[in-house]
C-alpha cells in the first residue's frame, strides 16, 4: 500500500516552525504510544536543532502496559526526557510541568540576573496529525478554546495560549513528512488516523490491521469479536466479524465499507484493547 499525503499546508507549517523557534524556550514533541516509531516525524529533530525538548508519550492509556514499560526503560537508558501521559484522565500533567521548569531553570536564572523576572516559559507543541496536541493544550490551560477532533488537520494555524504556572504554549498544525520510507510506517499512521481515511483503501487497511492484531494480539482480537482466528485468513476473519455484527446487505452480501470502518474505529478508540504495535526491539530493524 503506497500512501503519499503531504498537503500544501504542511510545507507552510514546517516553514512556520523554523520561523518561530527563536520565540520558544522548549519543545514538546508528542508521540502516539501505540506507534512511537511511526509517529515520530524524522524531520523534527533536524528542524529544532539543539532546542531543549521533552518527548510526550501520549495515549498511554491505549498502548499496552508491556509496551509502556519497555519504552519507559528504553528512554530512561537513553537519557531522553520523557513523560507518559493519558490526557483523557489528566495523568502525567504535573510531571510535565515540573520537568519543563527543571529543563529551563538555568535560562530563567540567567534572565533574573539581567533583571528580567517572571518571563513566561514559552513552549512549542509539535507532532503528527491526530496525536493529541490540541487536547494537551486544552488540558493544561483548563479551557476549551483550542479546537480538537478525532481526525487529522483540525488545527489550521499557529496559536499562542496563556496557561497557568507562567507558561505559554504555541500550538501548531500536525506535520507529516513528504515520503514514508516503508510500508509499516504508512500503515501504522493510517491505523491510528494520522492520515485521512479519504485518501486510503479502507478495506485493505482493515485487513492489514487484522493481520497485525492476529500476529501481535490474537487473544484481544478473538475476545472482541468472538470469532475463530486459528488457521484462517484475514479476509475470513473480516467476513466472520461482518456476520457477527450484522454488517450485511440485501442478498446476504457483506457490507465491507461498514465492517471495515467499524474495525478501524474499534481500534482507534481502544475497544479492542490496549495495543502497542512497535517495541524498542524494532529499532534493531
Amino acid at each position: 500500500m503506497n500512501i503519499n499525503w503531504y498537503p500544501g499546508h504542511m510545507k507552510k507549517t514546517k516553514e512556520s516552525i523554523k520561523k518561530n523557534l527563536t520565540l520558544v524556550d522548549i519543545i514538546y514533541e508528542l508521540l502516539d504510544g501505540r506507534i512511537p516509531l511511526s509517529s515520530k516525524n524524522p524531520d523534527i529533530d533536524s528542524i529544532i536543532g539543539n532546542k531543549p525538548k521533552i518527548t510526550i508519550f501520549n495515549k498511554s492509556d491505549l498502548s499496552s502496559e508491556e509496551g509502556n514499560r519497555k519504552w519507559k526503560n528504553y528512554f530512561k537508558k537513553s537519557g531522553f526526557p520523557i513523560v507518559f501521559m493519558d490526557l483523557m484522565n489528566n495523568r502525567g500533567l504535573n510531571e510535565l510541568i515540573k520537568l519543563s521548569y527543571e529543563i529551563t531553570e538555568e535560562k530563567r536564572k540567567n534572565l533574573q540576573k539581567k533583571g528580567i523576572k517572571n518571563k513566561p516559559i514559552r513552549v512549542m507543541v509539535l507532532g503528527i496529525p491526530n496525536v493529541g496536541k490540541s487536547t494537551l493544550i486544552n488540558t493544561i490551560s483548563g479551557r476549551k478554546g483550542t479546537k480538537t477532533g478525532n481526525r487529522p488537520g483540525v488545527t489550521k494555524g499557529n496559536q499562542w495560549i496563556k496557561i497557568k504556572d507562567n507558561m505559554e504554549l504555541l500550538d501548531t498544525p500536525g506535520i507529516l513528512w513528504p515520503k514514508f520510507e516503508d510500508e509499516n510506517t504508512s500503515l501504522n499512521l493510517a491505523f491510528t488516523g494520522a492520515i485521512k481515511d479519504e485518501v486510503l483503501d479502507v478495506q485493505t487497511l482493515a485487513l492489514k490491521l487484522i493481520e497485525s492484531l492476529k500476529r501481535l494480539y490474537p487473544q484481544l482480537l478473538k475476545e472482541r469479536y468472538e470469532v475463530d482466528i486459528e488457521n484462517v485468513s484475514s479476509i475470513d476473519i473480516l467476513n466472520s466479524i461482518a456476520y457477527k455484527r450484522g454488517c450485511i446487505l440485501r442478498g446476504e452480501e457483506i457490507d465491507y465499507e461498514k465492517v471495515c470502518n467499524m474495525v478501524l474505529d474499534d481500534f482507534r478508540k481502544g475497544r479492542i484493547g490496549r495495543v502497542t504495535l512497535e517495541m524498542p526491539e524494532d529499532l534493531e530493524g
